[in-house]
C-alpha cells in the first residue's frame, strides 16, 4: 500500500482524548489508516511527501445531519421567512415531483460542497418517497459514491399524512408496510458494518408530525434486528411542542420515552426546547444530538441550549441540515455559527473555538458510533483528514493563534481533505471536478421545482 507522509505543518490538531496540538508536526497514512504521528519525521520514508508549511491539519469533520435533496431549493422565494410548519407544508407541493436523477445530482452537489468545507463523513435524512418513484434511496448512494464521502445515509419515512392529522400531503407518504419492507431491502442491500467502512445505514421516520406511533416502535424493532442506529428529529419548534400536546398528551420527549426511542442508538437532529427534566432524561438514556445552528436561526427555531447539554452525558455532533433551511453545506462555517450562537445566548465563554472544532471532529464520530475509527488523528484510525491553508488575507494578523483562527476569522474551504486515504480536494479543489458539469442540471431542476 502506498505511504503519504503529511510533514511540516504550522500546527496538528489532532482531537484526541488529550487534545494535543503538535507544532511542526508530521502524519505518516499508509493505505486508508494513520500509522504513525509525531513532531520529528526525520528519516522517515514515504511514497509521497507532502509539506505542511503554512498550514494546519485536522481530523476530517463529521456532519451528523443533512438533506442532501434540499440543494435544490436553496433561496426558493415564498419559503425563505417561514417558520417550520409553514414552510414545510409551502415545500411538500414542490417536493413531491422529485424522482431519481433530481435525487442523484442533488447528493453529489451536496457532498461535494461539504467535502470542500472539510466535512469527510456525513449522514443524510432521506425521508421524502413521493408516489409512484421507486430506489430514490438507491440513487441517493450512487450520489455520494460520486464524490468519495464517507456515507452513513438514514433511510427515512412518513406515514401520517394530512388526512389522519398529520403535517404532509398523501403524495409524499407511504404504507408502513412499505416503508418496513423497503428499510430491509436497504439495510440487507447497502448497511456495511466492517471497520472502517464507507457505507452504514441509520433508519429514521421523519418526526412526531408525520409518522405514527406503530411506526416508531416497528422501526426501532428492525434497528435492533440488524443493529444500526436510529434517527429523527425532535423538539425543533414551539409548534412541535403544541402538536404533540395535543395528539399525544405529552412533551416532545416524554414522547420518545413513551415509544422506547429514548436509548444510546438513537440521535435526535435540533433538540431546541427542552426542559431541565428533558436534558435529565436524554443524558440519562446516553443519546446523541446533531446540533444545526444555522438551520434553527433561519428558521426562527430558538436556540439548542447546548452550553447545557455539553455538562451531561448526551454526545454532541454539528450538523449543516438541508440546504432549504440552511443555504449552504458548509462544515467549517457551521463550527463558527455553533461557537457564536451559544455565546449570544449564554455569554462570551459559553464556546471556544476548539470546543466548536471538536464538536465537529470527535463529537460526530461519538454521535454515529464511530469514535474509534474517524474523529481524532491517531494511530489506527482512518486516514481522515483535512488542512488548511492559513496564507490569505483574511487570517494575517490572527497567526498567534492558527487553530482558533479558521473559526474566528470565518475560514470558507479546506486547502486539501483526504478520506478513506484517498486526496479528494487538493489546492482548495475537487480532484475529480467531473461532479461541477452537473451545476447546470441542478439549476435547471431548481427552476423547474420552484415554478
Amino acid at each position: 500500500m502506498a505511504q503519504i507522509l503529511f510533514t511540516d505543518f504550522d500546527l496538528i490538531a489532532t482531537m484526541d482524548a488529550d487534545r494535543r496540538e503538535i507544532r511542526g508536526g508530521y502524519i505518516l497514512v499508509d493505505g486508508n489508516r494513520i500509522s504513525d504521528l509525531g513532531e520529528d519525521a526525520t528519516g522517515i520514508k514515504a511514497d509521497t511527501v507532502i509539506s505542511g508549511k503554512g498550514r494546519i491539519l485536522l481530523p476530517g469533520f463529521v456532519n451528523t445531519h443533512h438533506h442532501m435533496y434540499q440543494t435544490l431549493f436553496r433561496n426558493v422565494p415564498g419559503a425563505a421567512d417561514k417558520n417550520l410548519f409553514d414552510w414545510l407544508t409551502f415545500l411538500y407541493k414542490r417536493w413531491e415531483r422529485l424522482d431519481r436523477e433530481a435525487i442523484r445530482i442533488s447528493t453529489a452537489i451536496g457532498c461535494s460542497e461539504l467535502l470542500l468545507s472539510g466535512a469527510t463523513t456525513t449522514t443524510d435524512h432521506l425521508y421524502l418517497f413521493p408516489r409512484g418513484q421507486k430506489k430514490l434511496f438507491d440513487e441517493e448512494v450512487t450520489g455520494a459514491q460520486m464524490t468519495g464521502i464517507r456515507f452513513h445515509p438514514c433511510r427515512g419515512s412518513m406515514s401520517l399524512s394530512q388526512k389522519d392529522s398529520g403535517l404532509p400531503p398523501d403524495s409524499v407518504v407511504q404504507t408502513e408496510e412499505e416503508i418496513i419492507t423497503d428499510s430491509i431491502r436497504i439495510i440487507e442491500q447497502y448497511h456495511d458494518p466492517a471497520p472502517l467502512s464507507m457505507l452504514r445505514i441509520a433508519l429514521a421516520p421523519c418526526s412526531p408530525f408525520s409518522v405514527t406511533p406503530d411506526l416508531m416502535r416497528e422501526t426501532a424493532k428492525l434497528a435492533d434486528e440488524y443493529g444500526v442506529l436510529l434517527h429523527t428529529h425532535l423538539a425543533e419548534t414551539i409548534d412541535e411542542e403544541e402538536f404533540c400536546l395535543q395528539r399525544f398528551g405529552v412533551r416532545p420527549v416524554d414522547y420518545m420515552e413513551q415509544l422506547g426511542w429514548l436509548r444510546p442508538d438513537v440521535w435526535f437532529a435540533h433538540l431546541v426546547h427542552l426542559s431541565s427534566d428533558d436534558i435529565d432524561k436524554l443524558s440519562q438514556a446516553r443519546v446523541g444530538m446533531a446540533y444545526c445552528p444555522s438551520s434553527n436561526m433561519i428558521l426562527g427555531s430558538g436556540v439548542a441550549p447546548v452550553t447545557e447539554l455539553k455538562k451531561s452525558k448526551v454526545k454532541i455532533g454539528l450538523a449543516v441540515d438541508g440546504s432549504a433551511s440552511n443555504d449552504t453545506s458548509n462544515m467549517i462555517r457551521e463550527v463558527r455559527q455553533a461557537m457564536l450562537l451559544q455565546r449570544l445566548s449564554y455569554g462570551a465563554a459559553a464556546m471556544t473555538a476548539r470546543e466548536a472544532l471538536y464538536l465537529a471532529t470527535m463529537g460526530g464520530a461519538t454521535v454515529l458510533h464511530r469514535q474509534d475509527e474517524i474523529g481524532s488523528l491517531e494511530k489506527g484510525k482512518a486516514a481522515d483528514l483535512i488542512a488548511f491553508d492559513l496564507s490569505g488575507i483574511e487570517f494575517a494578523g490572527a497567526l498567534s493563534d492558527p487553530l482558533a483562527a479558521i473559526v474566528h476569522c470565518a475560514a470558507g474551504r479546506v486547502d486539501l481533505a483526504m478520506v478513506n486515504g484517498n486526496i479528494l480536494v487538493q489546492q482548495g479543489r475537487l480532484v475529480d471536478e467531473s461532479v461541477l458539469a452537473l451545476i447546470p442540471q441542478q439549476n435547471l431542476l431548481a427552476q423547474q421545482f420552484a415554478e
